[in-house]
């Protein structure tokens, strides 16, 4: 199989041509690690490549959806027992996975074969993708430019054409962040929609959620349908979709949609005019296809869910590095972590009970607000993120900067601690606040490529949806990939 043959393809082109015997699994196989032999001395997206081992799967066969179609798997909650896992941190560069990931079972039962796992930031903590472990990864359009996070390895590959589809996870927009960032589809699930665990029920307090990124509607849409569940042991769950998602995915809209937006950050920083842009080229398409359109305000105290959900990232990060010192039998120190990731931990450490359920208090009152929001519109639109990517290097910050910001945590008071966690995240969220709002919702959402910057970089549109809604969002997705707003990967320089 030619490699520019394999990159064009999507996953269920490539599914179906093994399904007619077109094509091997071997050649396909063969062509996947060509490209990754090609790219990623340029990208910088893999932590580890399974090379003998995804060759002896296809021997033994595949079966499923996408029997045989190549994948990867993001080094941080899509573990294979006894294979690495480093969440992107120098205390985990050796780190061996004690179990297998009960959404990595499923995903590889739908036939897919992992050739290796991909980058994240350390603990997948933030929007791009240059953890110290590991050195950034680049985007595919340009390499000097991020491929956005924290599902950013996972993008720069799909990106690149090594495969068609790779696991991510979306903790505050680390699939629609990296979508916008690389020209993909990012679809975020419903809230309980996906496989969680073992040994949890929730992650980030139901924030985070496990699926994946792709080049086309049909591949998000037939995974759903094959990651689809309702687990017994987890915190969260919905109902299962009664249809199948890569159908109805195809079908027209019963009726003209009423359809709220907005170009206006939630937080009051900055939005470039290519954000706006395209949103306001979706609204044009959305009028000229018959669907009620207006621009709104969703009445959702914006600043107030993100110091919420910060205060949230800090009890976590306070948790995790708590375990981790119990393993390792020492007490870590600002050395053995990332600035980000020592911050949130001594902030954490003095969030108190009662703060953090009137946290998780206000992720409630934004989802009623959510849900009454959406008794009048079916679609909140909104940019996927206010730029397009940022420069490698722009958001990371220097050893001097590291240094004061740890000198000034350590100088303040337990009441200061999280102003300080919200001024060394602002540079970040400046470039991506509309995410995070359906991950604390629960809501799904998803990022569609529909402009392109005068430099050549993509940039997404947001789609969110009421909860359980996931086939509504890939009908809407499906419709304007058929339609002249389509980007894709068309301008990608691995794809000419």
């Amino acid at each position: 199989m030619k490699i520019e043959d394999y990159i064009h393809l999507d996953g269920v082109g490539l599914a179906e041509m093994i399904e007619k015997k077109d094509v091997t699994c071997t050649e396909v196989l063969d062509a996947s690690f060509a490209q990754l032999e090609k790219v990623n001395q340029h990208l910088n997206a893999v932590t580890y490549v399974r090379k003998e081992k995804a060759y002896k799967e296809i021997e033994i066969g595949r079966s499923g959806k996408f029997a045989g179609v190549p994948t990867a798997l993001k080094d941080i909650s899509q573990t294979i027992k006894g294979e690495p896992s480093t969440g992107g941190a120098r205390l985990m560069k050796d780190a061996k996975a004690q179990q297998t990931a009960y959404f990595t079972e499923k995903l590889l039962n739908s036939g897919v074969v992992s050739i290796g796992n991909s980058s994240t930031p350390e603990f997948a903590l933030k929007n791009i993708t240059e953890p110290k472990l590991h050195g950034p990864t680049r985007n595919a359009w340009n390499k000097n430019h991020a491929p956005g996070g924290s599902s950013g390895g996972a993008a720069a590959l799909v990106a690149s054409g090594v495969v068609p589809i790779a696991g991510a996870s979306d903790g505050g927009g680390s699939i629609r962040i990296p979508a916008s960032f690389s020209g993909l589809v990012g679809l975020k699930p419903t809230r309980g929609r996906t496989p969680v665990g073992p040994g949890v029920g929730r992650n980030w307090q139901g924030a985070a959620i496990d699926f994946v990124l792709t080049k086309s509607v049909r591949d998000s849409a037939r995974m759903l349908d094959q990651l689809q569940v309702i687990e017994q042991h987890a915190a969260f769950q919905t109902p299962l979709f009664a249809g199948n998602y890569e159908e109805t995915a195809k079908k027209s809209f019963q009726k003209p949609l009423k359809v709220g937006f907005t170009t206006a950050s939630p937080v009051g920083t900055p939005v470039s005019e290519d954000a706006k842009n395209a949103v306001l080229k979706v609204v044009k398409w959305l009028e000229e296809q018959g669907h009620d359109v207006e621009e709104v305000d969703n009445g959702v105290d914006g600043k107030l869910l993100m110091r919420n959900y910060f205060l949230m990232n800090s009890g976590e990060m306070a948790t995790l590095i708590g375990q981790i010192e119990g393993m390792m039998g020492r007490n870590l120190t600002e050395k053995d972590v990332e600035v980000e990731t020592w911050l949130l931990h001594l902030a954490g450490q003095n969030v108190s009970a009662a703060e953090f359920s009137n946290s998780l208090s206000s992720w409630d009152v934004a989802a009623e607000q959510m849900a009454n929001f959406h008794q009048i519109y079916d679609f909140y639109v909104t940019p996927s993120a206010a730029f397009a990517a940022p420069k490698i290097g722009e958001l990371t910050h220097s050893d001097a900067t590291e240094n004061k910001l740890i000198e000034r945590m350590n100088a303040l008071d337990a009441s200061k601690q999280q102003e300080l966690i919200y001024e060394m995240f602002l540079p970040s969220l400046t470039y991506t606040p509309f995410t995070q709002l359906a991950n604390l919702t629960g809501q799904p959402a998803i990022s569609v490529p529909v402009h392109m910057t005068a430099e050549n970089l993509p940039i997404g549109v947001q789609f969110i949806a009421p909860k359980g809604s996931d086939e509504r969002l890939l009908q809407i997705a499906y419709q304007l990939e058929q339609s002249d707003c389509w980007v894709g990967m068309k301008g990608n320089p691995y794809f000419e």
